[in-house]
């Protein structure tokens, strides 16, 4: 199947338009036309190598909502002109027991990602989805429930997932005391989750600058964490604390504000952090821990979720050809909260 997309070349270059083949279906895969693909910061990263394991031409792009156009001759659960979505990963072995209790994520033989991977069958590598269609395996592809807003969906896939799995796993419901550090697409989703959940919800950022904002998200009250009075008032406050912070910073600002047994997870911070002081830890019973994505299940339950409760995330929508912008400006955190590219914008003329 052809089709184009954009295409980092290599690490630093921008992106720009790239015509390339995707696979012809085998017998269990599902083709899609990509309707809006989001825009997530590890796409930033993977483009740039800064995690150094990228390959190139690399296609980003793993919040992708789309209809299906194409499925193989052992599909069921699928036909052409339904909504889906595909999110961080494509495939894993299916056979190993994290795989069997649909935790694909944590798969023992690696999951097979949306894009900068390889191919399971032809070891090609996978591309992602800033492009106009994708192939993928069914099993991992999700349904759109009717009702949720296809336009404002596809971050659900990627910010979505990465919060509400640990909410999920630490049993957040009606009482829990969830904090939530930073409020960028990560943080205003777990925000949002929390609330839907029915939590009471706090958000901790630098500053108070953004006080109102975390208001409007539905959060219940907002903590400056360079206000040493507030913060040492707020010590044994949490069940859980979200950390989204997507850069190195120190953990034990925020670990003597869990409650005895209670718990840190970070999703934003991948590769080292801060020293960590373990008395908070070791006289509180409190623990550090971090979470990945959820599962396809997981996932599929968190699309459900969202439709019942109407919980989108709040999206800026742009062509594919400011992609370069966007990346730009998400480095200065100049989005609220997430960009999500229209592919309608992206023509058979850019591959060219």
């Amino acid at each position: 199947m052809k089709t184009i997309g954009y295409a980092a070349a290599q690490a630093g270059a921008l992106l720009k338009p790239y015509a390339f083949e995707r696979r012809a279906l085998r017998a269990n895969d599902v083709a899609m036309e990509i309707l809006y693909c989001g825009v997530c910061h590890s796409d930033l990263h993977m483009a740039r190598n800064d995690w150094g394991n990228s390959v190139y031409p690399l296609v980003p792009g793993h919040e992708i909502v789309g209809r299906v156009v194409e499925v193989g001759g052992d599909v069921t659960r699928y036909k052409p002109g339904d909504a889906v979505a595909i999110g961080c990963m494509v495939d894993s072995c299916q056979e190993c027991d994290q795989c069997h209790h649909g935790e694909e994520q944590f798969c023992r033989e690696g999951l097979t990602p949306t894009y900068g991977g390889h191919d399971r069958v032809t070891r090609d590598i996978t591309q992602g989805g800033y492009s106009k269609f994708v192939v993928a395996r069914e099993a991992f592809v999700l349904r759109v429930p009717d009702g949720l807003d296809l336009a404002r969906a596809a971050p659900l896939l990627c910010a979505g997932i990465t919060t509400y799995s640990p909410l999920r796993a630490w049993n957040v419901g009606p009482g829990s005391r969830v904090g939530v550090i930073g409020l960028g697409g990560l943080g205003h989703m777990a925000v949002k989750l929390a609330v839907g959940l029915d939590a009471r919800v706090t958000v901790i950022g630098r500053s108070a600058a953004k006080t109102e904002d975390a208001r409007t998200l539905g959060a219940d009250a907002y903590l400056v964490s360079t206000d040493r009075k507030a913060m040492k008032r707020a010590s044994s406050s949490f069940d859980l604390i979200i950390d989204t912070v997507p850069a190195r910073h120190d953990l034990s600002v925020y670990t003597p504000l869990l409650d005895i047994n209670g718990s840190l997870v970070v999703v934003g911070q991948i590769g080292q952090v801060e020293a960590l002081n373990t008395l908070p830890l070791v006289f509180g019973r409190r623990r550090v821990a971090g979470s990945l994505i959820g599962g396809i299940r997981e996932t599929q339950e968190l699309l459900d979720f969202c439709a019942r409760k109407n919980i989108l995330p709040e999206c800026e929508t742009i062509r594919m050809d400011q992609i370069n912008e966007a990346f730009e400006r998400m480095e200065r955190a100049d989005v609220r909260y997430r960009f999500v590219i229209d592919m309608a914008s992206l023509t058979e003329t850019d591959g060219r």
